[in-house]
């Protein structure tokens, strides 16, 4: 590795039956739920879950994933581990040069990086590596280290 941050954090993704179902548990821990988004690439209702007060420190942005059906991704999961964080989300400059990096430290790319409807648009991408699990990059090219 060259030393250098390459990711951000951003998010935990956890999977759920049903968003409202869940996010009322997070609510009364003090956190904000953003309006519930549908992505149609993904098939999933998306929210996510921010502390009241701003401060990320104390309580991490969290995203919540409901499938719209059997076809939605989430619905595997959900079948075989129930309700469960599956994936964190990092910010990164530029997605192409993170995955490239990645991919020499064993990282396997899921998917191609496609717009997401949840993160107004912005490129993401999904990778895996068997000793990390599965994480998502979020492309910003403002992003500070």
């Amino acid at each position: 590795t060259t030393g250098q941050k390459l990711m951000k954090y951003h998010h935990i993704g956890i999977a759920v039956f049903s968003i409202e179902e869940t996010a009322w548990f997070y609510i009364m821990q003090g956190y904000s739920k953003s309006e519930t988004v549908y992505d149609p690439i993904q098939n999933v209702n998306i929210c996510f879950l921010s502390s009241r007060n701003g401060d990320s420190s104390e309580q991490p942005k969290i995203e919540l994933i409901e499938p719209v059906d059997k076809q939605s991704p989430v619905h595997k999961i959900l079948q075989k581990n129930g309700v469960s964080p599956y994936h964190i989300c990092y910010e990164v400059k530029d997605i192409s040069d993170t995955t490239a990096e990645l991919k020499k430290q064993k990282f396997i790319p899921l998917s191609k990086p496609i717009e997401a409807v949840a993160m107004n648009n912005k490129k993401v991408c999904f990778l895996f590596n068997k000793n990390i699990g599965l994480i998502e990059l979020v492309e910003n090219e403002n992003i500070r280290f």
